[in-house]
């Protein structure tokens, strides 16, 4: 399972569904209709997991290194590390979670520490210093084939920019349980959503788009793949996707789309055949 790393609500902005649209938002939908009506519609919630939780503790490390990098500063592993044990505690009584055993518990902390320091141990001497942290960003939407404002903004917190000298490059972070295979369309709707973020808040285009995944292997390791910069077409494919999306919206169905992806969803239970039915 690949978890992404920033999740709703934004930065606790959870708002209702005309008030803005979101990478995560249109990823739901996409994947199925009814399983974004009962979390953003009726308002079902579902606690965080393991996984997920480990992937906001390691974004909560990764952010801490990046904004002292922006600083001119160097946190070390061992500085850092230790700093995710320190803030573990409040990190568990945020989330509300509970843990199935003290081991587990252990385990969890182990593993988020595990893949910290395995990204420090493999970045660059000379990456770039950071441009934006956990930058949020929140444009209108106006489709690039029509002009036409669609009278909702989009709304996304991108995990880091670095400065480069061809141009910056857009990273985002995920945490995986298996090295996935660097498909590009796994990840368009949300580094084209981030791009459109990118150029109309700063009116710069980004070089290149970078997955930087986390895998939680044994052994941890860390797999950055790089994607070209978005064309147009990229736009109009997210386009095309937000005129569905409004579409539901506007007409308030929200069909049940079952798949394999059935396995992975939070609503899989009698709820999900409940309203389908």
């Amino acid at each position: 399972m690949i978890t992404a790393i920033d999740q709703e609500p934004i930065h606790g902005r959870q708002g209702g569904v005309w008030d803005y649209i979101s990478p995560s938002r249109l990823g739901l939908f996409l994947k199925c209709p009814l399983a974004f009506r009962l979390r953003y519609v009726n308002g079902i919630r579902s606690p965080t997991s393991p996984p997920q939780f480990v992937g906001k503790v390691v974004h909560a490390g990764l952010e801490a290194h990046y904004r002292h990098r922006m600083l001119g500063l160097a946190l070390d592993r061992d500085c850092l590390t230790n700093r995710v044990v320190r803030c573990w505690e409040q990190a568990v009584s945020d989330e509300n979670m509970a843990f199935a055993s003290v081991s587990q518990e252990t385990a969890l902390k182990s593993q988020a520490i595990g893949l910290i320091r395995a990204y420090l141990l493999q970045l660059p001497a000379d990456e770039p210093r950071p441009l934006a942290v956990e930058a949020t960003m929140e444009v209108p939407l106006i489709d690039p084939s029509t002009g036409e404002n669609l009278g909702i903004p989009l709304l996304g917190v991108v995990d880091l920019i670095l400065g480069a000298p061809d141009g910056p490059t857009i990273c985002d972070f995920k945490t995986s349980s298996k090295a996935a295979p660097p498909h590009e369309i796994t990840h368009e709707l949300q580094l084209t959503s981030y791009a459109w973020l990118f150029r109309q808040t700063t009116g710069m285009a980004e070089s290149s788009l970078e997955i930087r995944s986390l895998i939680k292997t044994k052994k941890p390791k860390v797999k950055i793949h790089s994607y070209s910069a978005r064309s147009n077409r990229h736009f109009r494919r997210l386009f095309s996707i937000v005129h569905e999306y409004l579409d539901a919206l506007d007409s308030g169905r929200f069909n049940y789309r079952p798949g394999w992806g059935c396995s992975m969803c939070d609503f899989r239970d009698s709820r999900c055949r409940t309203w389908a039915g």
